[in-house]
């Protein structure tokens, strides 16, 4: 009796090894084919990470930029940090110029899609290319001030001298002009204006001479007090331009671009306007950390920019607002020089809307 028990406890014993051994297997088999699965899994969401990051990056559409370098091109360095980084909804080709007239040049023969220009020769081109631009913001108000070691207090003070300054042609000429003529100055009479290239010659000349008197945009007046000791901001233009008659604010720069690219590209055109004003807004609240990327992109040094962005103006201002400010800017120009705006006021179809 007790061997047949032993028997059956023997035998129970055995099966229940062979069964557990079996449900191991079973689990070892079924972990294998879970982790094979989790495996193939993981390789298959990396391939379509990169299918899909591939395609997002081939649906970009390439957008040659051009910027001035100084205010509209600080205004762009969020931009341009994240086109680099791959991080822009579209592919951004931007350079920096010294001049208007290399950026008019390009954008004409098509070299340029979009580009950052004075305001009042956005109009100039409009007339002269028979409606191929349109404006698509304005990205600069009023960044004119008049410097010098002298003490001048007012418009009157300059009476009989000689203000050395650049941008003959455009949006410092026609202000400087305007505010005189305003204040009862004669520009071609009274004074002396002596023009220069490029920004950067004006602050050469005043480096030459500590007893030049001279009107700069910023960031090149915040340039010109590092090399000359003693440099003080007179005059704001934008401050005397507010005081007089009319409602118009001083409009220094815009964005244009080809409108056969905009007409082609509105999706992509949007997308730009809508990271444009975001890197702007970027600008205005991190000065330290823009400063950083001005110098990066060789606009000015890093210490330059933080102190001059402050008084850049720099601004994002589009559709009917956009028309409202630029129209009645464009109008003030007109009424004292029609060649200012080309001749004549630009039509509707000069002023973009989102669509």
């Amino acid at each position: 009796m007790k061997k047949k028990l032993y028997s059956l406890f023997t035998i129970f014993l055995i099966s229940t090894l062979m069964l557990t051994a079996c449900g191991q297997g079973a689990n070892s088999a079924n972990s294998k084919e879970n982790n094979k699965n989790t495996a193939n899994a993981a390789v298959n969401n990396k391939k379509d990470t990169e299918e899909n990051k591939s395609t997002d990056e081939s649906s970009k559409v390439d957008i040659k930029l051009g910027a001035l370098k100084g205010p509209t091109s600080l205004g762009l360095v969020k931009l341009f940090d994240d086109s680099d980084n791959k991080n822009a909804s579209n592919n951004y080709n931007y350079e920096i110029f010294n001049s208007p007239d290399e950026v008019v040049t390009k954008i004409v023969k098509g070299e340029l899609d979009l580009a950052a220009v004075p305001a009042n020769l956005a109009a100039v081109l409009y007339q002269k290319t028979q409606g191929k631009i349109k404006v698509l913001n304005i990205n600069t108000l009023g960044v004119l001030y008049i410097a010098s070691k002298q003490d001048i207090k007012s418009l009157d003070d300059l009476k009989g001298k000689t203000i050395i300054t650049s941008g003959k042609g455009a949006t410092p000429e026609y202000a400087l002009r305007y505010v005189l003529k305003q204040s009862g100055i004669d520009p071609d009479k009274d004074l002396t204006i002596d023009f220069k290239s490029e920004h950067t010659e004006v602050v050469g000349a005043l480096a030459a001479d500590e007893n030049a008197i001279v009107m700069l945009p910023e960031p090149f007046l915040t340039v010109a007090k590092t090399k000359v000791q003693g440099l003080k901001t007179n005059l704001s233009l934008t401050d005397i331009w507010d005081k007089l008659p009319g409602d118009s604010q001083l409009v220094t720069g815009v964005m244009i671009g080809r409108s056969d690219f905009i007409d082609e590209n509105k999706d992509a055109v949007n997308s730009f306007l809508e990271e444009y004003k975001k890197s702007v807004e970027y600008v205005n609240k991190n000065t330290e950390e823009a400063a950083k990327l001005s110098e990066k992109y060789d606009i000015v040094k890093a210490p330059i920019a933080q102190k001059a962005i402050p008084s850049c103006n720099i601004h994002f201002v589009s559709g009917d607002e956009m028309q409202k400010v630029l129209s009645a800017y464009l109008k003030t120009l007109f009424d004292q020089d029609p060649k200012a705006v080309g001749g004549k006021l630009p039509d509707e179809n000069f002023y973009y809307k989102e669509a």
